[in-house]
């Protein structure tokens, strides 16, 4: 990678800015002055997604911000959680002129391979604030165990599940 200094650095940004104003050229002779709606809508919609865990779950955090709740679908299945859902353009009823657009839309699908400790019974979803939060536990089997160690002369290990008593 080259680093630009001083004058060099200017030519390269307005060769680029030109190459710019090129395909956007191109794009208004394509589909006219007016974008098609078609067009605005035809974007690959993919929601950003963190997943972490803890010692009793596995979450899942996705961006859904001006997706409707009852357009999302959570599913699990042959051990695959599956989550799809739709943003909508809004339509309003008076004629509005796009300069710009950079908001996604369209549908969306995102699948995730779930390791065989989550226990596919026990699953929760919830949206609030455009975060769809997806909570998997853990089997119990899949929960470290602890091994209490005793020390002295005595000989024998103690193994202690977490939640249950000793």
């Amino acid at each position: 990678m080259t680093l630009l200094t001083g004058w060099e650095s200017v030519r390269e940004l307005s060769a680029m800015q030109d190459r710019m104003n090129r395909m956007n050229r191109l794009f208004r002779e394509s589909y006219g002055s007016e974008v098609p709606e078609e067009a605005l809508t035809t974007t690959t919609l993919a929601p950003p997604v963190d997943i972490y865990e803890d010692e009793h779950n596995i979450i899942l955090k996705i961006e859904v911000p001006g997706i409707d709740e009852k357009e999302i679908d959570v599913r699990i299945q042959n051990n695959t959680l599956t989550v799809q859902g739709e943003r909508k353009i809004e339509k309003e009823e008076k004629e509005e002129n796009f300069r710009r657009v950079e908001r996604q839309y369209g549908s969306f699908t995102r699948s995730f391979t779930l390791p065989s400790s989550v226990d596919p019974g026990q699953v929760s979803a919830r949206c609030d604030k455009g975060v769809l939060k997806i909570s998997l536990a853990k089997k119990v089997e899949a929960k470290p165990t602890q091994i209490k160690v005793n020390v002295g002369g005595e000989k024998t290990l103690e193994a202690v599940t977490p939640g249950k008593a000793a």
